[in-house]
């Protein structure tokens, strides 16, 4: 994936490059994320999603401490306080909070702020809520209990062709579907499983 990865355009952020690969966390799909961290390349970034796990803030911290080691940039997944708690160098917020993107960096303007999206009505609304990315899913059939119908390589270059700010394709990413995505003005790519395997 990461050679796919490195044929997309970068993206800045208030002076920082966003990376073009990320990892996210899943307690179910993936047991053991800090062998995932162990294989990332350098630069790459880890999207830490604790889903009300009661150790969230020892592993989280555990996880970031992994990722520093690594050179990869962190987020923590859906909760700015937990965030802070841990270290990470932002949060990455679901699709219905991304209005709050804009307050969490006037509070913390050092961090990054992503947010979930699932069409382009959502990429709108992420945009004017002051997300400085988006993660766009599913791209492709995905083994997530909760994605939808996948709107697939076409339908989602054309939505980064109109994004406004950088975009990322997440959901059913892999080696094989990576590649279909390099025509596309994608700042990165996703993944849960295909990077653990």
């Amino acid at each position: 994936m990461w050679r796919w990865a490195r044929t997309l355009r970068p993206a800045r952020v208030r002076g920082k490059a966003l990376p073009r690969l990320f990892f996210f966390t899943d307690p179910a799909r993936t047991p053991d994320p800090e062998a995932v961290i162990a294989r990332l390349p350098r630069g790459a970034g880890v999207v830490y999603r604790a889903f009300g796990d009661p150790d969230a803030v020892a592993r989280g911290r555990g996880l970031v401490k992994a990722a520093r080691r690594r050179g990869l940039l962190v987020l923590a997944g859906s909760d700015a306080g937990l965030a802070a708690r841990i270290g990470a160098d932002g949060v990455h917020l679901p699709q219905r909070r991304a209005g709050l993107a804009q307050a969490i960096k006037r509070a913390r303007p050092d961090w990054i702020v992503t947010a979930a999206a699932h069409s382009e009505t959502a990429i709108v609304a992420a945009r004017r809520g002051g997300a400085d990315a988006v993660f766009v899913s599913p791209i492709f059939v995905s083994a997530s209990p909760s994605a939808g119908r996948p709107l697939g390589a076409l339908r989602f270059a054309g939505m980064t062709a109109r994004a406004g700010l950088p975009v990322f394709a997440l959901g059913g990413v892999n080696g094989g579907t990576a590649r279909l995505l390099t025509r596309t003005r994608a700042a990165g790519i996703a993944a849960i499983e295909a990077l653990r395997d």
